[in-house]
């Protein structure tokens, strides 16, 4: 017969351990390792639209997914280490946004599945075998920002006349700047334009573009889409109304921060359709069954403010065109 003092002892082990067993039974939240080109801080107002798509799809981050980040701090060189990171860490899908970083990710696995966002044509880039069948274990959303360049600066061309010296900005450190300066060269003549290339790699470099647009003379300015300028949209419209430039870039939000016009989709609904992609393949779907999603609408923002303050009359042709128009 077991003693009192024995009984005693063996259910306050088998109390113990109750909680051990109930932790060994609690389901594990699958892991989005996300490989971004900024920093926490630049990038957190977009995020907030990829946290959306992923709650759309029924993911709640803390609470249905973790979240794991990787920041490349402007710095492209870092992102086969930093993607190599996350292929460790054992993730569940990869959303990686800028092609250096789609092409880091890639490069670091062939099985874990990859949601990207970029500007240029994934077909091109090897990424996928086409957009309505990626294949292979990439797909995601492309805003065909590079496609889109020669047209903004034919708008430019509408806005000035032709004859002008013209600025086009470029992130040194993207890497299809040699078929995008060559496109957009090509285009600018097309156009009689007069363009000369730029370049800013960090914040601190945008003062010294307007001061080299400047010392050129030129009548305006065509900036190139990056993320790295993404994420700045507002800073560089403020700046091009303070430096006195028409300038035209691809988003709302530099429209909206001074910038006389942009021209593109919305990358904020690119993120939140990367965030709802990536729900879909923690759900089960494999992303090479999902089409690459692209923009069904291409927005032209006219800031008749900063024209004014410019000094520049819109053509009622152009300011026709126009979805919206800001006074």
């Amino acid at each position: 017969m077991m003693k009192r003092r024995e009984f005693i002892a063996l259910l306050g082990g088998a109390t113990a351990a109750w909680p051990l067993a109930a932790s060994a039974q609690q389901v594990t939240v699958p892991v989005v390792g996300l490989l971004l080109s900024g920093s926490r801080v630049s990038s957190e107002h977009v995020l907030r639209e990829f946290h959306q798509g992923l709650a759309e799809g029924g993911y709640l981050d803390g609470r249905d997914v973790a979240l794991e980040y990787r920041w490349a701090e402007d710095r492209n060189e870092s992102f086969p280490q930093l993607a190599a990171e996350l292929v460790q860490h054992g993730v569940n899908v990869i959303a990686a946004v800028g092609s250096p970083a789609v092409a880091a990710a890639k490069a670091a696995t062939t099985t874990i599945p990859i949601v990207f966002y970029i500007g240029v044509d994934p077909v091109s880039f090897g990424f996928v075998s086409s957009l309505s069948r990626p294949g292979g274990n990439l797909t995601g959303t492309t805003n065909f920002s590079l496609e889109v360049g020669p047209k903004r600066l034919e708008l430019l061309a509408d806005l000035l006349g032709s004859g002008k010296v013209v600025g086009i900005l470029l992130n040194p450190r993207r890497a299809p700047r040699e078929t995008e300066i060559k496109d957009l060269l090509q285009a600018a003549q097309a156009l009689g334009l007069q363009a000369h290339v730029l370049y800013a790699g960090t914040e601190q470099e945008f003062e010294a573009v307007f001061a080299g647009l400047t010392r050129l003379g030129a009548d305006g300015l065509a900036i190139s889409g990056d993320p790295f300028f993404n994420i700045r949209a507002d800073h560089l419209g403020a700046l091009s109304l303070k430096h006195a430039f028409p300038t035209i870039y691809q988003t709302r939000e530099f429209a909206i921060a001074g910038g006389l016009i942009s021209y593109g989709s919305s990358f904020q609904e690119q993120y939140r359709l990367a965030g709802a992609y990536t729900a879909r393949i923690l759900k089960g779907e494999k992303p090479g069954d999902l089409p690459v999603q692209q923009p069904t609408k291409l927005e032209l923002v006219i800031n008749l403010k900063s024209a004014k303050v410019l000094g520049i009359e819109i053509p009622p042709a152009l300011l026709a065109r126009a979805d919206e128009v800001i006074e």
